[in-house]
């Protein structure tokens, strides 16, 4: 498979490349990749040499994700490629995220071959996961395009840090996205991330309101870094405010990794506290992630308080719905089911 020649790029007057896919809008040199290692420039012209080359597809539980409310209980075909256009020094994935293609054992899958797979292993959905999909955005709308004729959903699993422009193609055909919130401080984000929290904020703004796309979002609680009571309260405090109190909100657990070795693992306090202060703030579904917690990880009637899917880890033990609805008290949940 020959490399694709990529969207969102100017050729600029000194002869450079630049990338306008995400708002660290990179200027490339002839030869030279993005900081995401999968744009490349190549006599003058921008290519996506990302594109077509999975480092490997998976059937996942869809709760691993984490997607709570969308299509519980199901199987959904998760892949990924190499790079990324964040820098976080707590990545848990980095041995895809910070590999650059040729070190990584790709392989070659046109957007046909991957529809073909989800069908073959019966997968209602197919997730664009592992490292962030944003910079191989080419990729997802020709997957998530077919995907959308065949009746199967498609997921992005990100961090929402991209373009203004390039979003609205980006996500044309998407079903479902879960955004990490990776904190709600700038200093966090420009110091840990390389990034910034106001990009990542509008994007969830613009799912929110200007989509049909249903969203989840996740908070990697690292010790001492961005699991303070008062970030969390204001975090959540944003969240129902401004997105309203039935988006399902996951804190999950950091082990050391990568450049964070020296953090301790978070523990299952700070992740409890963290769901009660959410659920204090009028969130409706806050789930915890990477530990084992029954009741953290089970979705309760907002009204009637009834567990209405009764989760262990990754797997769905019962469901007390009918239809969208709570069996219960008839009150209706919000999600895809």
């Amino acid at each position: 498979m020959k490399h694709k020649l990529a969207n969102w790029w100017e050729l600029q007057d000194n002869g450079k490349i630049l990338c306008t896919l995400c708002p660290r809008y990179c200027t490339i040199g002839k030869g030279q990749k993005g900081f995401c290692y999968i744009r490349e420039n190549i006599d003058n012209k921008l290519y996506s040499i990302g594109y077509g080359r999975p480092t490997g597809f998976a059937i996942d539980p869809i709760e691993k994700k984490p997607l709570s409310h969308f299509l519980p209980g199901t199987n959904v075909l998760s892949f990924g490629t190499a790079g990324c256009n964040l820098g976080c020094k707590f990545c848990q994935n980095w041995t895809m995220s910070k590999s650059k293609l040729d070190d990584i054992n790709s392989i070659y899958a046109t957007p046909e071959n991957v529809i073909e797979l989800a069908k073959k292993y019966k997968t209602p959905s197919v997730a664009f996961t592992y490292n962030d999909p944003t910079i191989f955005g080419e990729y997802v709308i020709d997957i998530s395009k077919i995907a959308r004729e065949e009746n199967i959903k498609s997921v992005m699993v990100t961090a929402g840090y991209i373009d203004k422009e390039a979003r609205k193609d980006v996500y044309k055909y998407m079903d479902a996205a879960n955004v990490d919130l990776k904190a709600f401080s700038e200093t966090f984000y420009h110091k840990l991330t390389f990034s910034h929290l106001n990009d990542i904020l509008e994007t969830l703004l613009w799912i929110k309101n200007e989509t049909n796309v249903w969203l989840e979002i996740t908070t990697l609680l690292i010790p001492g870094e961005n699991d303070s009571e008062d970030e969390i309260k204001n975090m959540c405090g944003w969240i129902s405010t401004n997105l309203g109190e039935n988006v399902p909100l996951h804190f999950t657990a950091f082990h050391p990794d990568f450049k964070m070795k020296d953090k301790p693992r978070t523990p299952s306090s700070t992740l409890d506290n963290a769901r009660n202060i959410a659920i204090s703030e009028g969130i409706n579904y806050c789930y915890v992630g990477n530990v084992h917690n029954l009741e953290g990880q089970t979705t309760y009637c907002p009204n009637c308080k009834e567990p209405i899917i009764i989760r262990d880890w990754h797997s769905v033990l019962d469901k007390k719905m009918k239809n969208s609805s709570c069996k219960n008290c008839g009150e209706k949940i919000a999600g895809v089911f």
